[in-house]
Formats: C-alpha cells, structure tokens, sequence
C-alpha cells in the first residue's frame, strides 16, 4: 500500500534548521507515524536563503496583515518571504496533508502577531502556513502539539485515510 504523502516543518524530523541552529525533533511525527506517512519535510526560512543559525524572526503590525520582520534589526522579509512562500507552495501538489511548527512565524497556524509596543496584538498564520492553506484549502492541516491529543491524532490521519 501506497503510503500518502504529507508535508512537515522540517525541523520537527531533527533538521537544524531554526534560526539558534536547533531543531524541534518531535518522536510522534518522525518515529511513530513514519511508517505510515512519506514525509515530505520543508523549511521555507531556510529554502528561501535565511542562514542558520540568524537573527530570530517575528509577525510584527496588523494582525489582519502582518509583516515579517527581525526581532532586533526589525529587517523587512515580507515581500521576500511572501512570494517565496507562494512559489514553494505551488510546487506541493500531490501532498495529502501538513503538519505545521506551532508558533512559528512561517510555519504556525495562529502564530502571535507584536505591536509597537512590544505586546501581542492579536494572531495571525505564518507565511507559508497561510500560503499552503490559501492553495490547497480542503486538505488537512494541523500543527505537530496537536498530534499528541488523541482525539486530534485520530481525525487527521482519519482525513488521510489511515487507520490508527
């Protein structure tokens, strides 16, 4: 049998990718699931040219519009990132699924959005996340924590049509 193809934050398979040079290897998805599932890992800081390790990077204004900045330098990446993000995006035909990193700021669902105060001002989804749901919008999408809560394990791979 033909195990279905699903997209992943790369740093939760053990990639370091993050911007410390870490990684967020989560067991679930890369040792329990992998029989089960091809991964399909992505990083979209790193693939759109970001180094490792780098400067941490944050949601920072409207929620409703975020931009995409440095967290000291407050760099501008968003148009940079947004149109790498649609690019990588169109080239994932054929997955049945993401498993998103939770707050991160091109990864996560509902990732926190800072004001010029400095304080939350509300969420929004990372860059790539939105670009991936905005293309592909009937397919299952979940952030990797959720996975450990049985009930949200059972409905995505129910919705990849695999038993558990």
């Amino acid at each position: 049998m033909l195990k279905p193809k699903v997209g992943i934050s790369a740093c939760l398979l053990g990639r370091r990718v993050r911007y410390d040079g870490r990684d967020k290897f989560d067991p679930l998805p890369a040792e329990v699931l992998a029989g089960r599932i091809e991964w399909v890992p992505v990083c979209p800081e790193v693939e759109s040219g970001l180094p490792v390790p780098r400067e941490p990077i944050q949601l920072e204004g409207d929620p409703a519009a975020p931009e995409l900045r440095g967290v000291r330098s407050h760099a501008e990446l968003t148009g940079m990132m947004c149109a790498f993000c649609e690019r990588r995006a169109a080239k994932l035909d054929g997955l049945s699924g993401f498993v998103f990193k939770s707050r991160s700021p091109s990864c996560g669902l509902a990732v926190p959005v800072y004001g010029a105060d400095g304080a939350a001002a509300g969420s929004a989804p990372g860059f790539f996340a939105a670009a991936w749901r905005k293309r592909y919008p009937g397919l299952p999408a979940v952030e990797a924590e959720a996975l450990h809560d049985e009930t949200c394990l059972r409905r995505f791979l129910a919705a990849l049509q695999i038993e558990k």
